[in-house]
């Protein structure tokens, strides 16, 4: 018989404990949805294109993931969270630009005047972005966002932003990972602003993160290179720029795309237009009491024409309220939930 220090016997249960999560996650994949049939049709195509000798195998290299962000893997309301970053930063900002006391719309943010805020427009909202996402290096403009992500707390919620994220979500990207697909993301946001914390959250590195672009400037001053973020727009990765992104970035089409909105809908297109087995998905924000309930009529993530599309193309529509046990990770999961 083989005997075991105490020591040694120790250091396998410490393995164990630390591997059980793994384990239980392998044995229980998608382990926050309800048994459905989004998690049904999740599954079953997973299982159709990883499986050797059927009709419907699809190589390794070709099974790319792309997922929108805002409403897709982390919260959007009450406005994107890009937006209140632009909007705290013009705060931090305002003692080394004293004129914005009384220019628009700066004036409206630093004294909460939201009625003048809205009225200033998309134009105001290009102005406030521009004044806290340009004129800085790549790296600077990174560390204000990890800054930001630091401190800043959600209206509602009152947690970081980094734990608005769907606990579905997280599950979906790690089974994809597991079954060989290379997961992207493709957004309307900003690229930089995401990639400061995408691969921490997601575990997305900044390579797969596709997203808006600022025309850049490489700059060499005093032995010391850097990228200079210059305020003219290069690319807006939202509509149709998401596909042609997708086209030119990653130079594949996507076998399995997820997003929320009509910004997704020509990405949610272009994938369902190609050969062989498809899944196209939407995150259906349908909990009012867990999240936010929105669709037709929001200002924010607005989901109609793809709404539509998706009911006549048979795409899967992710009912959150009915198909979710939980929204976040620091949510309890109650029975009414486990369906």
């Amino acid at each position: 018989m083989i005997k075991h220090s105490i020591p040694t016997l120790r250091l396998r249960w410490l393995t164990l404990l630390l591997l059980w999560p793994l384990l239980l996650q392998a044995a229980e994949p998608l382990s926050s949805w309800n048994e459905g049939p989004s998690k049904k049709a999740i599954t079953e195509f997973v299982q159709t294109v990883t499986t050797q000798g059927s009709k419907d195998f699809v190589a390794p290299a070709e099974r790319i993931a792309v997922f929108d962000n805002d409403g897709t893997l982390w919260s959007e309301q009450p406005m994107y969270f890009q937006i209140l970053f632009a909007l705290d930063e013009v705060k931090r900002l305002a003692p080394q630009h004293p004129e914005w006391k009384e220019q628009q719309p700066f004036k409206a943010v630093l004294e909460g005047d939201q009625k003048a805020l809205t009225e200033s427009g998309m134009d105001g909202l290009i102005k406030i972005v521009g004044a806290t996402h340009t004129g800085i290096s790549t790296e600077a403009f990174t560390a204000n966002v990890k800054a930001w992500l630091a401190k800043a707390v959600h209206p509602k919620t009152h947690k970081p932003y980094t734990e608005m994220v769907y606990q579905p979500m997280l599950e979906l990207l790690d089974y994809l990972r597991a079954n060989g697909f290379k997961t992207y993301i493709v957004s309307g946001g900003e690229v930089a602003f995401m990639r400061a914390w995408t691969e921490e959250v997601y575990g997305i590195p900044p390579e797969q993160v596709i997203g808006t672009t600022f025309v850049t400037q490489y700059q060499y001053n005093d032995g010391k290179p850097q990228i200079l973020r210059t305020p003219k727009l290069a690319h807006n990765d939202d509509g149709p720029g998401k596909p042609e992104s997708i086209d030119t970035i990653i130079g594949r089409r996507p076998i399995l795309a997820f997003g929320n909105s009509d910004g997704d809908q020509q990405m949610l297109q272009w994938t369902a237009a190609g050969t062989g087995k498809r899944f196209m998905g939407l995150v259906h924000h349908t909990d009012g009491n867990r999240e936010v309930a929105y669709d037709r009529e929001s200002k924010v993530g607005k989901l109609d024409k793809a709404l539509d599309q998706a009911k006549s193309d048979n795409w899967t529509l992710v009912d959150m309220a009915k198909e979710w046990q939980r929204v976040y990770s620091f949510e309890p999961v109650t029975k009414e939930q486990q369906q």
